[in-house]
């Protein structure tokens, strides 16, 4: 086994013990900020791989055993998830469902990959994660979602043609994901003949952001691009409003969380944002989305991708008859599509999400939906 970071001599320890104890069972990890600013998108990660579990177990599990879900946080926290990682190959765990941000998933693939542990994100879209893993030739390291160059692709040119003659100022919050999303719209947008006026960063994690507002209000900003997280979008659109500013707001997937009305209040009214099709509305997620909101969960954001990556992940061991990760991933590269509740999803040789589509959400009275 090797290990990034240093691992201790307990957590060896704890391992093999971990790993006689129930050795009819196959565990797989769940990884991602199940506290901190985004633990929303934790929860849905959380949700939607148990959910997962449990309807694969209810049909028997996998080749004769069950499947026990094995919950991490990392906090969306760089450091954080190499940590997790280390501790999860001392704990010779051959399956993780996660990470969630790209600036977590990107530093703990290179533990993963050199541990032979099937990673699959069903969230983390910058394409440094994949790129680099094919660059390396390492093989574990899948993502069922789309990347940032698609959304770019997608929403770029889209911007140009509603918003032709505005005022477009594109930010972003530093981050692999924030960075890499705005980075990669500010493309499809020049390539489509149209330039924003401004291109900038912001410090995620602060509480004001009057100076911002106060820029944007200067520039006479009528569209802002943001690549960033829900609790800054919200505060952002806040404080503008308090300066008596209005402009549209569009931002990337991370956006799908009742959280982020509950800090924009009425200031997030008509903010836009894209996401992959809507997988609750798909006829192949009718049974977990009811199931879930019978919970008393709505399955909104990530759940239904990360329920994708369990299904994913049982059907590899299924088609190979073995938990060797390395043949799971390559089955699930060559063979056919896989059944999911976000629909078919098949897998490109770097281990990206094929086909990837998406829509335009629009937020109106505290409610999300796609834009008619």
């Amino acid at each position: 086994m090797r290990v990034r970071f240093g691992c201790n001599i307990a957590a060896l320890a704890l391992g093999l013990a971990a790993s006689t104890a129930k050795a009819e069972d196959i565990t797989i990890a769940i990884v991602g900020p199940m506290s901190g600013p985004v633990a929303a998108i934790g929860e849905q990660f959380k949700r939607g791989a148990q959910a997962g579990v449990d309807a694969v177990n209810a049909a028997g599990g996998v080749n004769g055993k069950m499947i026990k879900l094995d919950v991490e946080d990392d906090v969306c926290d760089p450091k954080q998830a190499v940590a997790v990682a280390n501790r999860l190959a001392g704990l010779h765990v051959k399956f993780v469902d996660g990470h969630a941000c790209s600036g977590s998933s990107i530093p703990a693939s290179g533990v993963y990959a050199e541990n032979n542990i099937l990673m699959m994100t069903p969230s983390s879209s910058n394409p440094l994660l994949t790129d680099e893993a094919a660059k390396n030739k390492w093989s574990t390291i899948m993502r069922l979602y789309g990347r940032d160059d698609a959304q770019g692709e997608f929403v770029g040119p889209w911007i140009a043609e509603k918003y032709k003659g505005k005022k477009i100022v594109i930010l972003h919050d530093k981050s692999a994901y924030g960075q890499g999303l705005a980075t990669a719209v500010k493309a499809g947008l020049n390539a489509s003949g149209t330039k924003e006026i401004l291109f900038d960063s912001i410090n995620p994690g602060e509480k004001d952001y009057g100076a911002l507002a106060s820029k944007l209000k200067a520039l006479g900003a009528e569209f802002v691009y943001f690549g960033g997280y829900h609790p800054e979008a919200g505060l952002i659109l806040r404080q503008a409003a308090d300066q008596g500013l209005k402009f549209t707001l569009m931002m990337g997937d991370s956006l799908a969380t009742p959280e982020f009305w509950q800090i924009s209040g009425p200031a997030g009214e008509g903010t836009l944002f894209t996401f992959p099709s809507d997988p609750q509305s798909r006829p192949s997620a009718a049974k977990a989305v009811a199931d879930m909101r019978k919970a008393g969960f709505v399955p909104e954001g990530f759940t239904l991708f990360s329920y994708s990556v369990i299904q994913a992940m049982a059907e590899g061991m299924k088609r190979t008859n073995s938990e060797d990760p390395v043949k799971v991933a390559a089955a699930l590269k060559n063979g056919p599509p896989v059944d999911t509740v976000v629909g078919p999803v098949s897998f490109d040789q770097k281990g990206d999400l094929k086909n990837a589509t998406y829509d335009i959400n629009v937020w109106h009275d505290g409610k999300y939906a796609k834009l008619q």
